[in-house]
């Protein structure tokens, strides 16, 4: 039996209780992420609105994750994802670098106390954790390392497989978001200042203390790890100004 609509009150308020209608029809019929949504004429009949205010609201959903519009294939109960999340926290730590904050610094704070308590979780089950596919990957580096840079990509997925014996997908999504952050802001932090060696050595100690399972060491060279970033950010606040590489320089009066 459909639940009667509750009379909209204002544009605002409108938009926003179609946005709860929708959620509440997602949380009623207990979807999953993935599952298929009524479509866009069945809501329109189930809530009794209009078409515009319908698709308003599923934009806006779609814009947080909770839609997701396959142009051709229908609507379905988005994943979450921290996309929007990424967007801001760059966005604002591009404003706070150009007035002499450290919004970027603060994060990397956070994603460092993260991986510290990470890896102690991890030692507790070490003897039940299957760290070969971290072999993989610190193989794949070193190989990187001895040609040139390690590829982003085999940096953070360094990361991720180290932390998926512990079976929360949270992780490694949160870890993505602080990664991809970094990443959209690295150019304006300089050049980095440890060689390629180096990148390998810091990832291979905390992988051995994981192995170990020394927590001390563990968590000493998680702080190593975060070392270089943390030099980059002090030598921009030591210089002032960051780098733009992205605006040309103005001419001299």
């Amino acid at each position: 039996m459909t639940t009667a609509p509750r009379p909209f009150r204002g544009r605002l308020s409108r938009a926003v209780e179609v946005q709860e209608a929708v959620k509440d029809i997602i949380l009623r019929r207990r979807l999953a992420a993935g599952d298929p949504l009524p479509t866009e004429s069945e809501l329109i009949e189930e809530l009794g609105i209009s078409r515009n205010s319908v698709r308003e609201a599923l934009k806006a959903l779609q814009a947080v994750g909770i839609v997701d519009i396959r142009h051709g294939f229908g609507m379905f109960v988005g994943r979450m994802s921290l996309s929007g999340l990424v967007d801001e926290l760059a966005f604002h730590g591009r404003i706070t670098m150009q007035d002499g904050r450290n919004d970027l610094g603060h994060l990397i704070e956070i994603r460092e106390i993260l991986e510290t308590g990470l890896v102690q979780r991890l030692i507790d089950r070490h003897q039940e954790a299957d760290l070969s596919p971290v072999d993989v990957v610190m193989e794949q580096m070193e190989a990187e390392a001895l040609v040139g840079d390690v590829s982003p990509d085999t940096d953070r997925l360094f990361h991720d497989v180290l932390y998926r014996p512990l079976g929360n997908p949270l992780v490694g999504q949160l870890l993505g978001a602080f990664w991809d952050v970094y990443h959209q802001l690295r150019d304006n932090l300089g050049s980095p200042d440890e060689s390629p060696a180096d990148v390998v050595r810091r990832h291979r100690d905390i992988h051995a203390a994981v192995a170990a399972g020394d927590k001390a060491a563990a968590i000493a060279a998680v702080h190593a790890h975060f070392e270089g970033v943390r030099n980059r950010l002090g030598r921009l606040r030591r210089l002032g100004d960051p780098p733009h590489p992205s605006t040309p320089p103005q001419p001299s009066p």
